[in-house]
């Protein structure tokens, strides 16, 4: 398998193209203020800078984004190779594909708020793109640490990965950046996938995903959930919580930018009503710690009740702000990053944070007392 170049700027494009073109008009984005009442207390940070990798709890960051230079690709340091993989939904036991019918979205349910009805979802064919890094560092035979992205390409994280594990701030891991498989929110693939609160995902990345990985890119992976992460912008991020939550002995790290810890989900479920928003609603303090460490970060100007619902479970600034206050009182480990003159999923924030935030998520790692 041949090494080649993902163009992450365009595959980012025609994600925000896609969920643009997908949800029906937004209203208008407020600016919060990070120190709005009811907000998490915060520790506000010199415009430019991040909060220590050493420190956990709630931090303000910017208005200024700029890339710090493990963002970017360095001279002398050595570059992991990227593997490109497709899969076929035809070749799928779990998710042989959906699709919501274009320019449509839903009707809320007149009898439940928090229900959307959607029928313009049928079954439909899709393929997906994996590309998986393995760093030069990588020692063939050996059971190696991996994080698991969700709307891959990331060719962003590949290089910040290739700068960290040269200079010793994270261990040699795999990357494997999944992409979805079409459409975003519900009746869709995407949505489908991310926004299901269940381990249906999980058990769709270690049924199919991992074992075409091991397979194809020439690495063995790690069973250990102290080696593995999961990471996402969006409904990836909440994806990448939902993975870890309902497979706790798969999943010890999480890493989500504008989590979309939101009414999301569909089909709807009576047991998770609320979709993702439950997480900070009841389910994180109605049930015992996880072994779960959490990074996260959130934008001023990040989404606000884009859809026809009107339940009151579709702001991604309050949802977030909820999710530092219930980790905090549940005593999970975590890191809550708002930032300013930022948009959902903001790039420039992502090439300011994502080293520090990768190296806060694997600081208490120690790979010589883990076992493989």
């Amino acid at each position: 398998m041949k090494p080649i170049k993902i163009n992450h700027i365009a595959a980012l494009g025609l994600l925000f193209l896609t969920i643009l073109n997908t949800r029906p008009a937004m209203a208008q984005i407020p600016i919060r203020d990070p120190h709005t009442a009811g907000y998490v207390t915060a520790t506000e940070l010199p415009d430019g800078t991040n909060p220590s990798p050493s420190l956990d709890g709630n931090f303000i960051i910017g208005p200024t984004h700029s890339p710090v230079p493990e963002s970017t690709i360095q001279a002398n340091v050595p570059q992991g190779t990227i593997y490109h993989l497709t899969m076929d939904s035809r070749d799928s036991k779990i998710y042989p594909g959906i699709a919501r019918e274009p320019n449509t979205f839903g009707t809320a349910d007149p009898a439940n708020p928090a229900r959307l009805i959607v029928t313009t979802s049928h079954p439909a064919p899709y393929t997906r793109q994996v590309a998986v890094y393995v760093p030069k560092q990588y020692v063939p035979g050996t059971a190696a640490p991996f994080i698991v992205g969700a709307d891959g390409p990331d060719k962003l994280l590949f290089t910040v990965l290739d700068n960290l594990i040269a200079a010793g701030k994270v261990p040699a891991m795999v990357a494997i950046s999944i992409g979805n498989g079409s459409g975003d929110a519900q009746g869709s693939e995407r949505g489908l996938e991310y926004d299901t609160m269940s381990g249906l995902y999980a058990e769709f990345v270690e049924k199919e995903v991992l074992p075409l990985v091991e397979a194809k890119c020439g690495v063995k992976l790690t069973n250990n959930p102290d080696s593995r992460a999961t990471m996402g912008g969006s409904s990836g991020g909440s994806c990448a919580l939902i993975m870890a939550w309902y497979h706790p002995e798969l999943y010890h790290r999480v890493l989500t930018y504008s989590g979309t810890y939101i009414n999301q989900q569909w089909p709807y479920n009576p047991k998770t009503p609320q979709g993702a928003w439950g997480f900070h609603d009841n389910l994180i303090s109605g049930n015992p710690q996880k072994p779960i460490r959490i990074w996260m970060e959130v934008g001023d100007q990040d989404l606000f009740n884009p859809n026809i619902m009107r339940d009151n479970m579709h702001d991604w600034v309050i949802a977030n702000e909820n999710m530092a206050k219930v980790l905090a009182a549940k005593k999970y480990q975590y890191q809550f990053v708002f930032a300013r003159n930022a948009r959902h999923v903001d790039y420039k924030v992502k090439e300011q944070t994502l080293p520090e935030a990768l190296e806060w998520l694997w600081k208490d790692y120690q790979a010589a007392n883990v076992k493989k």
